[in-house]
């Protein structure tokens, strides 16, 4: 390899650390989620007394909303940073969850779609237990739709990772 190829590809190679912002800000929007999860829990307990059972559960599967993106998003800063910034050592990190250490890119398109999915099916129960108060038709097949979009794209990507993962056993 020539010393300008050899230059070009270190440049490359080190771009990565370029995302390492991106992750902090992710980390740092826990905050964020954590923040508006304790003001919805104070909401609701100040609130309690006067809830109707669905306005108390449509109040915790927003919580819940809140929980599965916080678990998105530290999907992301792990898989972020191990597949593109530096690899994690699972020996020397042996009291760490599996699912922080080992996260190669069909993982990730499964956990992704999974967590996004999940969170717009619980956006659809919400919506769904709130129906007396919003009846519109054309919302209610974009709420259904939609979690369904995510479900259908996630089974279309299993079933090409198999597809391609049987493939790349038959060729060797």
């Amino acid at each position: 390899m020539r010393p300008g190829e050899r230059g070009f590809l270190a440049a490359i190679f080190m771009a990565r650390w370029l995302l390492a912002p991106f992750l902090v800000g992710l980390a740092l929007c826990l905050f964020l989620l954590l923040y508006r999860f304790f003001a919805n829990f104070y909401e609701l307990a100040v609130e309690l007394p006067k809830l109707t059972w669905h306005d108390l559960i449509v109040g915790v599967l927003n919580m819940i909303d809140i929980a599965l993106t916080a678990n998105l998003i530290l999907i992301v800063i792990f898989s972020g940073y191990e597949n593109f910034i530096r690899r994690i050592d699972a020996d020397q990190r042996a009291n760490w969850p599996e699912g922080l250490t080992a996260i190669d890119f069909v993982a990730l398109k499964q956990r992704l779609m999974g967590s996004i999915a999940a969170i717009a099916a619980v956006d659809a129960l919400a919506w769904y237990l709130d129906l007396e108060k919003e009846a519109d038709s054309a919302k209610l097949g974009w709420v259904i739709g939609f979690p369904l979009m995510f479900v259908t794209a996630m089974l279309l990507l299993a079933i090409a990772d198999r597809l391609g993962h049987d493939n790349g056993k038959q060729s060797r």
